[in-house]
């Protein structure tokens, strides 16, 4: 009988040890910082791709600019390439090239002038979209704009709202400039959930 209720107690001592062990496994596991996840599990469903088309209108003087210089280096003013400034913006995004047609929304962030030997810069904005289903979402960019070339391609680089995950590009040219207003005609190519 004592060899029996050893052997129990035995078996009662391994089934306790090998349960505490899993659990063990099983809290360090979801006390983890990280965690791998379906799409389903978040409400995704199929990634779509969309084309977005607007005219971005950057207004550099008179009574309703839309940009402002922050910062500048010693020398940006006698740098053919304004190299070192630093400008920040908020300016309208609209249907059509003229500043009167519908808003769609507004790009925000700044440009500063990043090279010394042409006029490039260094793009960090939102689309930060007002109109319809996207009302509310945004597009983040981060790229290079040399705004003397004919076409310009920046990344996509994330969103929110339904541009959720968002990548792609983005290409920008020229419509029309003055020396208080550039419009820039914007095609975007962004894949999302």
């Amino acid at each position: 009988m004592a060899k029996s209720f050893q052997k129990l107690h035995y078996s009662l001592f391994l089934v306790l040890s090998i349960s505490l062990t899993l659990l063990t496994i099983t809290k360090a596991k979801t006390n983890s910082f990280s965690r791998t996840l379906t799409p389903s599990s978040l409400g995704l469903k199929r990634e779509k791709l969309s084309h977005l088309h607007f005219y971005f209108h950057d207004i550099v003087g008179g009574p309703n600019t839309t940009t402002v210089r922050v910062a500048q280096a010693a020398m940006t003013n006698t740098s053919s390439t304004f190299f070192g400034a630093v400008v920040m913006m908020d300016d309208p995004l609209t249907i059509q090239p003229e500043l009167s047609s519908k808003l769609v929304g507004r790009a925000q962030g700044i440009y500063a002038s990043a090279s010394l030997s042409e006029l490039g810069f260094l793009m960090v904005m939102n689309f930060a979209f007002t109109e319809g289903k996207y009302n509310g979402s945004t597009l983040s960019v981060l790229g290079r704009n040399t705004p003397l070339s004919t076409v310009r391609e920046m990344p996509i680089v994330g969103g929110s709202g339904l541009f959720r995950f968002a990548r792609g590009y983005a290409q920008a040219r020229t419509h029309t400039i003055d020396s208080e207003v550039a419009v820039v005609e914007y095609n975007v190519y962004v894949f999302h959930y």
